[in-house]
């Protein structure tokens, strides 16, 4: 008999309870399609979905001289449509250097990008600026400077980002401030207008854990989310090598915003380097949504080497990619770890137990609810390795290590190259024995048999009814 040995009864009950609740993003999201990189060169990326049905997509450059733009009705067009340049740095004085973090908004009819930059006289003078736009189409738009975002110290500042919360409009971003010895922290402030405060700041966070603080005294680069009560603010930190990483703030989103107790901070980075997918420095990250908006979608920027000669900030190739942001069955999001270059994973869940999702668990395949190590459960499907139109699922966070039978349990191993593993490794693709929605896998080297689930282990075997069929059938997400 097929057993789970993770629902006991009270959780049975609150499953059905959940039957009469009302959908959050913790729930599963169709497979997202996406190649990485998005773009070469383009660090501190942000992508705004317009209700236009674009995507505006804008960054830093290699020169910091100038602002750039892209559009397109989907997230992988991104890659190839035309750049324009909407403005350019001054000639002289004030915005005249250093050209950082554009971000593009679009508040009450009109388009702003907020943006830091330095003098001609004082490349550190950084300061944030705002341009506004009026056209409905950004790339075309009439843009004017609204000036420098005022705060109450003369000092470094960057990184501004705008959000609402509860029909609140708020700015975050990252400042100096004297009597902190720190390069920078984190801000909040409410907003007049898109370029004005409203209230004075309130300090929200500053670097004081150990991965704060490599090579700079970095908190940096707020972007928010608000989903599930709660508002998630990821921010950057460290030196811009492949020290960087994202941590997170976490504040009810009916507590008051602007009291720095609202607000709790990751004991740990939530987003970091890793050696196994060849991603450094992965951080400045921004928030858009998949084409079906049912997906979030993390977008950052990394580099695919670890070792930079000189300063990081002359290193031009921070590249733009993206990857989906999955949630926990808490609410909270799970950003995973940076996937490896090339097609986007998938995650399978269970037909019949759909909290429930492929894995690897010391690199036996299992099925498990909860997986918080989002990357054991992250799949991509290639081209199989015996050829002759099959698949075969490739580990994310071991590249190189495929979904494999042996002796009919199915283990995640490092292809050794040989003709079994590539016969274990390979199954064909078909439509969901137990829905035309999902998927099934069928074993290339032994036709009739399956991958399912049994006891919350993984088996290929014969499927011979209709338990085994809803076994071998999974969702991807």
């Amino acid at each position: 008999m097929h057993r789970s040995r993770w629902w006991p009864i009270p959780v049975i009950l609150a499953l059905l309870a959940g039957l009469f609740a009302v959908p959050t993003a913790a729930q599963a999201s169709p497979a997202v399609s996406y190649t990485n990189p998005i773009a070469a060169q383009r660090a501190d990326p942000h992508i705004y979905k317009h209700s236009d049905g674009y995507y505006y997509y804008t960054a830093t450059v290699p020169a910091y001289d100038k602002i750039v733009l892209r559009r397109a009705t989907t997230l992988q067009g991104l890659a190839t449509a035309a750049e324009t340049t909407i403005w350019t740095k001054h000639a002289s004085g004030v915005m005249g250097a250093h050209i950082w973090a554009p971000e593009i908004h679009y508040i009450d009819g009109k388009w702003y990008v907020y943006f830091a930059a330095g003098s001609t006289t004082d490349v550190w003078a950084i300061r944030m600026y705002v341009l506004e736009g009026t056209g409905s189409n950004a790339l075309t738009a009439t843009w004017t400077e609204k000036g420098q975002i005022a705060t109450p110290w003369s000092s470094f500042a960057l990184d501004a980002t705008t959000f609402v919360v509860n029909n609140v409009r708020y700015l975050a971003w990252a400042q100096s401030e004297s009597g902190i010895a720190t390069n920078s922290n984190l801000y909040i402030a409410r907003l007049s207008n898109p370029w004005t405060l409203a209230t004075a700041p309130t300090r929200i966070a500053v670097p004081t854990l150990s991965w704060e603080k490599i090579g700079y005294a970095v908190n940096e680069g707020p972007s928010v989310i608000v989903r599930n009560g709660r508002v998630f603010m990821s921010y950057s930190a460290s030196a811009t090598d492949a020290n960087y990483c994202l941590g997170l703030l976490t504040a009810s989103a009916s507590s008051n915003l602007l009291a720095a107790s609202s607000w709790t901070k990751s004991a740990t980075p939530v987003f970091t380097s890793n050696a196994g997918t060849g991603q450094y420095g992965p951080g400045h990250n921004s928030f858009t949504v998949s084409e079906d908006g049912q997906s979030d979608v993390l977008v950052y920027h990394d580099r695919n080497y670890k070792d930079i000669s000189g300063d990081p900030l002359n290193d031009p190739n921070r590249r733009t990619r993206i990857q989906k942001l999955y949630w926990n069955a808490d609410g909270t999001p799970n950003f995973g770890i940076p996937i490896p270059d090339g097609a986007h994973p998938v995650r399978l869940a269970s037909h019949n137990y759909p909290d429930g999702y492929i894995r690897h668990w010391e690199f036996r395949g299992r099925l498990e609810a909860n997986v918080t190590a989002l990357a054991d459960s992250q799949f991509r499907i290639v081209t199989g390795l015996a050829g002759s139109g099959t698949v075969a699922l490739e580990s994310t966070n071991y590249p190189g290590y495929y979904l494999r039978h042996r002796n009919f349990e199915v283990y995640v191993e490092k292809n050794d190259g040989t003709a079994t593993f590539a016969g274990d490794a390979s199954f064909f693709r078909r439509t969901g024995l137990a829905s035309s929605s999902g998927i099934s896998l069928e074993s290339q080297n032994y036709p009739g048999r399956y991958v399912r689930h049994s006891s919350n282990l993984l088996y290929v075997q014969a499927v011979t009814d209709s338990l085994g069929q809803a076994d071998a059938t999974f969702t991807l997400e």
